[in-house]
Order: structure tokens, then C-alpha cells, then sequence
């Protein structure tokens, strides 16, 4: 068995807030380490207070199938919490028992450190929002990032390491599993028919599960492509659905809140304006979306894309599609008051390429950074356009 990979980056967000008065909430897809995560903290808990008191509980162990709502867990911490030492609650996949956002505001002002996961978008909005605004912090966990994946399979950054990537994207579980395809991806597959059934179909109550897969094909074959209403009403004929643009719609919002996948808006650039039509949409793992259509090499620009958009993720920027008058700039990733514009191509093989990718660059009058990402081994800037080969893309330190 390989050792449990420690991710830095995120122990060092939480560590801070150990101790401390406020509810620690991990969130993510399934299966990108939030459990282990739990883990390593404890650890930290442990190293810092021999004598604690650690209460875990996983929603997911049918040790805990009993707890169904809110009562049922508050009762049982309360039953073992510690009268004489720190008592530290661990509540893996919170969001699986009805109305946990009751039971934690019950539970928070006890004398207890209390950390908690879920693999849903909406744990954090409605009713939980009410019931612990100013009392929680989130911190969102996604599947490995290149960096990570060099490190924690101990590769080489080459082509071939990236090809890896791209093919088996990056949940952690993969260290225990050897690069082929028909383990990879009946492990993979598994996963995804977990986040299908329970974390969508179950959850809302989704009838048409056949047309919910076809639609997630039908992004897989789309991807990074815009998604408006007329596409979604040309897809429903052509698929000779019945279904609602709206039911449509809000299925795009279930695999959304299950962090399958991630909207992305467009942004004016001059205006700063949002606009409500043609979104974009990208897989939050690779690995997941080849599980379900296998990676061929066709539409690698997409790919790398998407390959970009998870990077900016990771790196904790907001990102935009940027309009800049007719023109397109694929990501607008915006930290603080750091700003970048990127565009992202597979290769630029002549003049022509070249003009659009970094002239659509040129043509914004400010002076935040700009950068042209594609595989091309000598990546020379271009009139003050940074131009970063993939790999360097991926592998930096934000």
C-alpha cells in the first residue's frame, strides 16, 4: 500500500483555523481526497493535542446509516463528546443527512472543534447560509493538479507524462492503480455512475436518466463550446426529446452543484458586464469525462482548454469567457487585484495562427498580464504577450 499523499497546500489553509471557533467546511467532487484530507487533519490535531478527543463519522460507512437527520446526529456527537478533554467532530459527506445545517448550528455553540465535507454546491447556499452565516469557512478541494500528479506518481514532466493527465485526469486513488485503460477507467466509470445516481439522479428526483447521460455526452463532445438555449432546443430535436428547455437547464445546474462540471460566464471586458446567454462548460476531472467518451487526440485544443481552466481553479482565480468588442479571449482569471487574459491554442503553425491568438491580446488597452498557452516547444514571447508551452503552464506556482 503507498504511502496517504500529503497535499501542502491545503493543509496549510486549514491549519490556521484548527482550534478555532468556526466550522471548517471541505467541498468537492467525490473522490478528489476530501475524506483523506479529514484524515491528515486529525493527525495534525492529534500532534498538537495528545489527548483530544476525535469524534469522526462518515456518512458513507454503514456504521452511520442510522443518522438520517438532524436529531439523530446531533444526539449521537452529543453522546460521545468528552467532559474532560477538546472534543474535535469530523462529519464526512454532512450533506447526506436532511437538514444537517440545523445540527451544526446546534452543534456550534458547544465547545467542540467541528470540520465537515459535502459534495454538493448547494450545501453552501439557502438554508445553510441562513442558519451559519459568519460561522463556517469553506475550503474547496479539487482532483490533482499537474504538479501534484508529477509528484505524488513520482513522473517525469514530459509529453508522455501529460498524455497520462489528459487520459486518467487526476483523483488521487489512481496511485494505487497501474496506467491502463481497463482499470483506469472501470475504476473511473465507477465513479461516475456514484456521482450520476446518488448525487443527482437520487437527489433530485431525475426521471430521464438515459436523455441526463446523453446530455453529459453531448457536453463531452461540446466541451468548451457555447451553451445557449437555441443548442439546447436543437440537441432536444435532434435527440426527439419532450423535454423542457428549462428541465434542460436546470439538469446543466444538478451536474453543476455535484461539481461534475463548471460554468463558465462571459465577461465584457470594457463594460465589465456579465452576460446571462452562452455559457461555457468544463469537466472537473478529465479522467471522468474520457470514462465516458475515450480520449482519441481529436479536439485537443479543447482539451487544453479545459486543461487551463482547471489550472486557474486550483490556482483559486474567478474566471470569465472575455468579449472584447467581436473579439473572443478564451479566460479572464481575476484574484485580488491580479488580472489575467489568456489565450489557449494547441499549436500555431504559421503567421496566421499566430496574428489571431496573440492579436486579440494586443487589442485590450490596460496593462494586465497576457499570455498565449500551446504546445509548441519554442514558446517566444510575442510585443510584450507572454507565450508559455502547456507543460510550464501547469507546472508553475501561482
Amino acid at each position: 500500500m503507498k504511502s496517504l499523499y500529503i497535499r501542502e497546500k491545503y493543509l496549510k489553509r486549514i491549519k490556521p483555523f484548527i482550534g478555532k471557533n468556526i466550522i471548517k467546511v471541505l467541498t468537492g467532487q467525490r473522490r478528489v481526497g476530501k475524506t483523506v484530507l479529514l484524515k491528515q487533519i486529525i493527525d495534525l490535531v492529534k500532534q498538537e493535542d495528545c489527548n483530544a478527543s476525535i469524534i469522526y463519522i462518515n456518512k458513507e460507512h454503514n456504521d452511520f446509516k442510522h443518522l438520517k437527520s438532524d436529531e439523530d446526529l446531533f444526539k449521537y456527537v452529543k453522546s460521545q463528546l468528552s467532559s474532560t478533554e477538546k472534543n474535535y467532530v469530523f462529519i464526512d459527506e454532512v450533506q447526506e443527512v436532511e437538514n444537517f445545517e440545523i445540527a451544526l448550528r446546534q452543534l456550534f455553540v458547544e465547545d467542540i472543534d467541528l470540520y465537515c465535507t459535502g459534495s454538493n454546491a448547494k450545501m453552501l447556499s439557502g438554508d445553510l447560509a441562513t442558519h451559519l452565516s459568519g460561522r463556517y469557512i469553506e475550503f474547496h478541494i479539487n482532483s490533482l493538479s499537474y504538479i501534484e500528479f508529477l509528484q505524488i506518481h513520482k513522473l517525469e514532466n514530459n509529453n508522455d507524462t501529460l498524455n497520462k493527465y489528459i487520459r486518467y485526469g487526476g483523483l488521487p486513488y489512481l496511485i494505487h492503480l497501474p496506467f491502463d485503460d481497463e482499470i483506469v477507467y472501470g475504476y473511473l466509470k465507477s465513479i461516475y455512475n456514484t456521482i450520476i445516481l446518488k448525487d443527482i439522479v437520487s437527489r433530485y428526483n431525475i426521471r430521464d436518466i438515459d436523455f441526463l447521460e446523453r446530455l453529459i455526452e453531448y457536453l463531452s463532445d461540446n466541451l468548451g463550446s457555447y451553451v445557449s438555449s437555441k443548442k439546447i432546443s436543437d440537441f432536444l430535436k435532434a435527440q426527439r426529446v419532450s423535454l423542457s428547455i428549462n428541465t434542460v437547464m436546470n439538469y446543466l445546474k444538478y451536474l453543476s452543484n455535484s461539481f461534475f462540471i463548471n460554468k463558465v460566464q462571459r465577461l465584457d471586458i470594457i463594460g465589465k458586464k456579465r452576460f446571462e446567454i452562452n455559457d461555457k462548460y468544463f469537466f472537473s476531472d478529465l479522467g471522468l469525462k474520457h470514462s465516458i467518451i475515450p480520449f482519441t487526440g481529436n479536439h485537443i485544443g479543447n482539451i487544453f482548454e479545459n486543461l487551463v481552466y482547471n489550472k486557474l481553479v486550483y490556482d483559486d482565480y474567478k474566471i470569465f469567457i472575455g468579449k472584447h468588442q467581436e473579439r473572443e479571449i478564451d479566460f479572464v482569471a481575476q484574484k485580488g487585484k491580479i488580472t489575467k487574459y489568456i489565450q489557449v491554442a494547441y499549436q500555431m503553425p504559421d503567421e496566421k495562427v499566430r496574428e489571431r491568438e496573440f492579436g486579440n491580446l494586443l487589442k485590450i488597452e490596460d496593462n494586465y498580464e497576457k499570455i498565449v498557452v500551446s504546445s509548441d516547444e519554442f514558446a517566444d514571447d510575442y510585443k510584450g504577450v507572454k507565450h508559455i508551452h502547456i507543460r510550464k503552464f501547469l507546472e508553475s506556482e501561482d
